[in-house]
């Protein structure tokens, strides 16, 4: 009997809930201990309510700064509590699920918090910043107080060697993390010289942008982006490389093994090499790729423009701690969008996504609200030229990914089908995954002579 209402999923439905689903609510696979992966709603409910009748009966609260300051930490980590119960997991589960829907959670209350800050006025702005660190007050600009490409031409070993300090490591480092969220020397490298010609074009607005050129080629992008994007690249070939077959902790017998296997819980669980162009691919995900190279772009142009017109040091906890969260949410943002661009199944993005552009776009709003002083003096035909520059090098860089795809790609394919055929050769009990690296697909084998091809991107860290 069929209730009225009632309907069958057609084959599309199916596919693109479970498609979605494999980029926003990833399940895990690989339980070791079930104590961690079953539900402990009713404790932890008990936990946070006894927690905060201790707070809230056992404190003094004659100091109003103070309970204001626990009135908020409170607020921040209950909302956290409820990310852990009700929010997705993303596309990632390693070390934890729960450590990822913490992560979703603060993205969720920095977009709020950005929010309220729009509508406030420069002065509430500057007393909340005030109240959040009182030093603020006598905090200045450092385009006031230092000098840039200045002396340009006086080339010394003792002034190159100057500049590599804690930024200069921060760049390598830095760049390091892009390339093995991006997995693309290509792209890697096209936003590394499109971000200096950035910094050119916005020089006008902020001084500190100025750099000798040497320091702007050689240093910057060749050695400190340039050596990041190799280590990263390094990296993302020896994890493609490399056999996952994960044991279960309980079938590990000896103490060095467990803490070994407990280690490796926080590396990824398998790793997937990544396209983001092919021969065939549409003008919708060519301009797809150029849009994620403008958001990129003004992410990083928003940590400039942040602490100039809010005036905070760049070894404030404001900065640093802002860039790496923004590192942090940048990982599952990316999957979700590579996820969304490449598959024809996936009809939306990600729910940290759509919080990321949220996010980079309301940062902006401030920067452009709170620094019309600032932003009064903008030259539009030097952001005209930026963004056309943008474009022609973007568009550049894509078609020699197409190009490098065309010549190179159909032999490493034909590797890839002759490695798929010597794992069934010969073998009683085939096993149950063969990664394959051009073909973008994860072969699954049902039995010897049969395989099952499932999109690549289905396979997360």
């Amino acid at each position: 009997m069929a209730y009225r209402g009632s309907h069958t999923l057609s084959k599309d439905d199916v596919n693109y809930r479970m498609h979605f689903r494999m980029i926003n609510e990833q399940q895990v696979e690989d339980i070791t201990i079930d104590f961690f992966y079953k539900p402990h709603t009713i404790t932890l409910l008990t936990c946070t309510v006894l927690s905060l009748m201790y707070f809230a009966f056992t404190r003094d609260d004659g100091n109003p700064d103070n309970n204001l300051w626990v009135g908020l930490i409170l607020v921040i980590s209950f909302f956290l509590v409820i990310s852990v119960l009700a929010f997705p997991n993303g596309p990632f589960t390693r070390p934890h699920p729960a450590i990822w829907r913490i992560v979703f959670g603060l993205s969720v209350l920095y977009f709020l918090f950005l929010v309220f800050i729009i509508f406030l006025n420069w002065q509430q702005v500057k007393q909340l910043m005030y109240w959040l660190d009182p030093n603020l007050r006598y905090a200045k600009r450092e385009a006031d107080i230092m000098e840039y490409a200045v002396n340009c031409h006086v080339i010394t070993w003792e002034r190159i060697l100057s500049h590599f300090d804690i930024f200069a490591f921060s760049h390598f480092w830095g760049w390091g993390m892009k390339a093995l969220l991006i997995r693309s020397y290509g792209l890697c490298w096209t936003i590394s010289i499109t971000w200096e010609l950035t910094e050119l074009f916005f020089m006008h607005l902020l001084p500190n942008f100025a750099e000798c050129w040497w320091d702007q080629v050689i240093l910057d992008i060749l050695l400190c982006n340039g050596g990041g994007i190799w280590l990263g690249m390094t990296v993302c070939r020896f994890l493609e490389m490399r056999t996952y077959h994960w044991a279960s902790i309980k079938d590990i017998h000896t103490t060095t093994g467990k803490i070994k296997r407990a280690a490796l819980q926080f590396t990824p669980a398998s790793w997937t090499y990544v396209r983001w162009l092919d021969p065939k691919s549409s003008v919708q995900r060519v301009m797809g790729v150029y849009l994620f190279m403008i958001i990129w772009q003004l992410t990083e142009l928003n940590t400039f423009f942040l602490k100039h017109i809010f005036v905070f040091p760049a070894s404030h906890a404001l900065s640093w701690c802002r860039i790496l969260f923004i590192g942090i949410i940048t990982a599952p943002t990316v999957r979700q969008y590579y996820a969304y661009l490449t598959d024809t199944q996936c009809k939306r993005v990600g729910t940290q996504c759509w919080v990321f552009g949220a996010i980079a776009f309301l940062e902006a709003l401030a920067c452009i609200k709170f620094g019309q002083d600032l932003f009064s003096k903008t030259q539009i035909l030097y952001v005209v030229l930026w963004l056309l520059c943008l474009a022609f090098i973007t568009f550049l860089c894509l078609y020699g990914m197409v190009w490098c795809a065309e010549i190179y790609g159909p032999k490493e394919r034909v590797s890839a089908i002759g490695k798929a055929h010597a794992w069934t050769k010969g073998r009683k009990s085939p096993p149950k995954t063969f990664y394959t690296t051009k073909s973008h697909s994860l072969c699954v084998y049902a039995r010897k002579s049969n395989c099952i091809f499932v999109p690549a991107h289905f396979i997360f860290i």
